[in-house]
C-alpha cells in the first residue's frame, strides 16, 4: 500500500504532498496524469464539500509555514473507489469550513461549459463520482502521456491496482429537462448542427439512388455510392482539423463556419443544374454516373469535414456527467436531417403521393423538386452559419498542437491493442446487414412497390426513428453500451431475415392493404435495431474518446465505423448483379404501343439497362434467379458467424476495459 502525505502552511491550504519512500516527491502533474478518482471526506462538516468543485488539485509548490495534522490517500489493492480520507482531529465547524484547497490559477469556466458540481450525500461524500481530467493544457505544460510515463518510469513507484472504470453518466436515468441549463441548450445547438449534416447525406444515401434506379443497374448505383466514402476516409485529414485553428475564431468554429458556407453555396449551385446532371448521368448507358458521383463526392466531403470538428466540440459542450447527450444529439440530429431529405423529400417528390393527398388536377410532377429543394437548405446553412458566427462564443483554449503532434497521436492510438480490436469489430460488423440495408427497398420497387406507397412507408418510419433515437440514448445510459449494441446486432440479423422473407410473399395481384402494413411494420423494426446500434456504438466512442485530441480519436472511431457500413455496399450490389440469372423472351404477337425496338430474340435481361430494352421492346423479362436473394443469405450468415465467433467476445471485453486502456499512457494497453 502506498500512501500519500501532505502538509499544509495554514488551514485553508493543502500542500506539500509526498510518496512515502520517494526521494522527490511527485508534482501536481504527476499525480493528474493517472485516471484517479477522489471522494473527498470531512470530519466535521458536511457542507465544506462544496468549495472542491473540479478536479482535485495536488500542488507541491504551496507554502509550507504551518503543518497541521497530514492527509493520507490509501490506495488499497482490490478497491475500485480511491478516497481521500482526513486524519483530523475534532474541530469547529467553523474552523473546519475554512479547509481550502489553494490552485495556482481559478479555473476559469468558458461560456459554453457548464460547470460541473458534485452534490454532497452523508458524510461529504459525492453523489456522483467521475474521473478528473485536464482537458485544455496549455503550451508550456507536458502532455498527459509524458507526465504519465515519467511518473510511471520510477522504479521505486508501482500502483498495484486497476484504474476506475471508464467514466458514465450517473447511474440513474436522467431525462433530457433534468439536465442543466446550459447543457440543454449545447444540446439543441449540436442537433442543430448535426441536422444540417443530415440533409446532404440523407439525399446522397438515400433519394437521389431512388431517382437514379430507372436508369441505372444496381451495380451503376454501387458507383454514385461511392460518394459516401468522405465519411469513411475523413480520418486521413482528421489531424489537419485538429491542430489547425484560429484563436479569434475558436477551434471548432474555425472550421465550421467556413465549411457551412461553401456547403450552403455548393448547395445552391447543384440546386440550379440538377435536373441536367442527372439526365446526363443516366445517358449513354449510366457512363455519366462517374462525373455526377464527383460532384456529390465533393458536397459529401464537406459535411464529413464539419462532422470532426462539430464531433470535437461536443466533447467540450456537453459535461462529462451528461456526456452520453452528444451521442443522443448526433443520432436526433442526423436521423432529423436523413429522414426530411430521404423520408419527406421523397414523399413531396413523388407525383402520385402529391396528386393523391394535395392536388384535386393530377400533375406529372411532385410538390418539391431536387432543385428547389438543394436551393433552399442551401440558403439555411448560410443563414444558420450566420448565426452561429454572431451569437455563439467558443470557450478560449491555449491549446495548439502542430500537425504533425496530431497525426503521431493518431498513429499511436492506431497502435493500441484496443483500438485495433475495435477496428476490426467495426470493419466487419455490418457485412451481415448490407443487403438488407442497400438493396431490399429498391428490390421492392422493382416487384412493383409504387414510389408512393414507398414514400408512405418511409414518412411513417420518421416519428419512430427520431422518439427510438431519444430512448436508445437513455437505454446506453442506463445499460453497457456494448451491451445494448450487442442485442441491437441479433436484432438486425432478425430484420434482415424478415425483410427478405416480405420481399418472397410480394403478392402477385399488386399491393394491398395488409402487405402495405406489413412493409411497415419490417422498415420500423429494421430502423429500430438500426438506431439502437448507432446511438449505442456512438455513445461508447464518447465516453473512451480522450478529450486532448477529441476531434481526432472520436473521427477515427466514427471513420472506421462508417467505413465498415459504405466499403461492402459496391461489392455487395455488384453482387447482385452478379447473381442475378434473367432471360429475356420476344413477344408472341407484336405490340402496337412499342417504346423501343421490337425484340425478335432471347437475351440476359438482368442489368436494369437490358431489361429496359426489353420492355420497351414488348418483351418479357423473366427473373430465373434473384441475386438479392442469394446476396442476403450469405450476408446473413457472414453475421452469425462474425458475432458469434468474434464480434461478441470482443465488444464485451472492450466495454469492461477501464479508461486508461485506451489512452496511450498506459503500456498495456500498447
Amino acid at each position: 500500500m502506498h500512501t500519500v502525505t501532505g502538509e499544509s502552511s495554514s488551514p485553508s491550504t493543502v500542500g506539500a504532498f509526498s510518496v512515502q519512500g520517494h526521494p522527490n516527491p511527485p508534482s501536481d502533474r504527476d499525480l493528474q496524469a493517472f485516471p484517479l478518482r477522489v471522494l473527498p471526506r470531512f470530519a466535521e462538516d458536511p457542507q465544506d464539500h462544496q468549495a472542491q468543485k473540479g478536479r482535485e488539485v495536488l500542488d507541491d509548490r504551496w507554502e509550507r509555514k504551518q503543518r497541521p495534522p497530514p492527509l493520507k490517500l490509501d490506495l488499497e489493492h482490490g478497491k475500485q473507489d480511491h478516497r481521500l480520507s482526513s486524519d483530523f482531529s475534532p474541530r469547529s465547524s467553523s474552523e473546519s469550513s475554512q479547509m481550502r484547497r489553494k490552485t495556482e490559477k481559478p479555473s476559469r469556466q468558458g461560456p459554453d461549459r457548464p460547470a460541473s458540481k458534485a452534490t454532497g450525500g452523508q458524510n461529504g461524500h459525492a453523489n456522483a463520482s467521475m474521473e478528473l481530467r485536464r482537458k485544455h493544457p496549455s503550451l508550456e505544460s507536458e502532455t498527459s502521456a509524458s507526465q504519465t510515463a515519467r511518473l510511471m518510469d520510477r522504479d521505486d513507484f508501482s500502483l498495484n491496482e486497476k484504474p476506475p472504470l471508464t467514466p458514465s453518466t450517473p447511474a440513474t436515468d436522467t431525462s433530457f429537462f433534468d439536465l442543466p441549463k446550459q447543457d440543454r441548450r449545447n444540446f439543441l445547438l449540436l442537433v442543430l448542427l448535426y441536422f444540417l449534416q443530415g440533409i446532404p447525406m440523407g439525399l446522397a444515401s438515400g433519394s437521389v439512388p431512388f431517382l437514379l434506379k430507372p436508369y441505372l443497374s444496381y451495380g451503376q448505383i454501387g458507383v454514385f455510392t461511392l460518394a459516401s466514402y468522405p465519411y469513411s476516409l475523413k480520418l486521413l485529414w482528421s489531424p489537419i482539423v485538429d491542430a489547425v485553428w484560429s484563436p479569434a475564431l475558436g477551434r471548432r468554429k474555425s472550421w465550421i463556419l467556413p465549411i457551412q458556407t461553401f456547403s450552403g453555396i455548393g448547395m445552391i449551385y447543384l440546386g440550379s443544374r440538377i435536373k441536367d446532371m442527372m439526365v446526363t448521368a443516366g445517358a449513354n448507358d449510366g457512363s455519366g454516373v462517374w462525373a455526377f458521383t464527383g460532384w456529390w463526392f465533393f458536397l459529401v466531403f464537406l459535411c464529413a469535414t464539419q462532422d470532426i470538428a462539430v464531433d470535437g466540440w461536443a466533447l467540450t459542450l456537453i459535461s462529462l456527467p451528461n456526456l452520453s447527450y452528444a451521442s443522443t444529439a448526433q443520432t436526433v440530429g442526423l436521423t432529423a436531417g436523413h429522414f426530411l431529405s430521404y423520408t419527406v423529400f421523397l414523399a413531396f417528390h413523388t407525383p402520385d403521393f402529391a396528386n393523391r393527398w394535395f392536388r384535386s388536377t393530377p400533375s406529372e410532377v411532385g410538390v418539391m423538386t431536387l432543385g428547389g429543394y438543394l436551393s433552399f437548405w442551401g440558403w439555411s446553412y448560410l443563414i444558420v452559419t450566420l448565426g452561429l458566427a454572431m451569437l455563439k462564443r467558443e470557450e478560449k483554449t491555449k491549446e495548439k498542437d502542430s500537425i504533425m503532434e496530431v497525426y503521431r497521436s493518431m498513429v499511436g492510438i492506431l497502435k493500441l491493442k484496443n483500438i485495433q480490436s475495435i477496428i476490426i469489430v467495426h470493419l466487419i460488423a455490418k457485412i451481415g446487414f448490407q443487403a438488407n440495408d442497400g438493396v431490399t427497398n429498391l428490390k421492392l420497387i422493382d416487384k412493383g412497390f409504387s414510389h408512393e406507397d414507398m414514400a408512405l412507408t418511409v414518412l411513417i418510419d420518421f416519428p419512430f426513428e427520431i422518439s427510438l433515437g431519444y430512448y436508445a440514448g437513455r437505454w446506453s445510459t442506463a445499460y453497457p453500451a456494448m451491451h445494448v449494441w450487442c442485442w441491437a446486432f441479433i436484432g438486425r440479423l432478425v430484420a434482415a431475415v424478415i425483410a427478405q422473407a416480405v420481399v418472397m410473399v410480394f403478392p402477385k395481384d399488386g399491393v394491398q392493404t395488409w402487405y402495405l402494413l406489413t412493409v411497415i411494420a419490417s422498415h420500423i423494426f429494421s430502423t429500430f435495431t438500426n438506431t439502437v446500434m448507432f446511438v449505442a456504438i456512438s455513445a461508447f466512442h464518447a465516453k473512451i474518446s480522450d478529450p486532448l485530441i477529441g476531434g481526432t480519436y472520436m473521427t477515427l472511431l466514427a471513420t472506421v465505423s462508417n467505413l465498415g457500413g459504405t466499403f461492402p455496399r459496391y461489392f455487395i450490389l455488384k453482387l447482385v448483379d452478379y447473381f442475378t440469372v434473367a432471360t429475356c423472351h420476344p413477344p408472341s404477337t407484336p405490340p402496337t404501343d412499342l417504346k423501343g425496338v421490337l425484340v425478335n430474340s432471347t437475351f440476359s435481361c438482368a442489368l436494369e439497362a437490358q431489361k429496359h430494352v426489353c420492355l420497351d421492346g414488348g418483351g418479357t423479362c423473366d427473373i430465373s434467379r434473384d441475386g438479392y436473394y442469394v446476396t442476403n443469405v450469405l450476408c446473413v450468415m457472414i453475421g452469425v458467424l462474425t458475432f458469434w465467433g468474434y464480434i461478441r467476445p470482443a465488444a464485451l471485453k472492450m466495454q469492461a476495459l477501464p479508461l486508461r486502456a485506451w489512452r496511450l499512457s498506459d503500456p498495456d494497453a500498447k
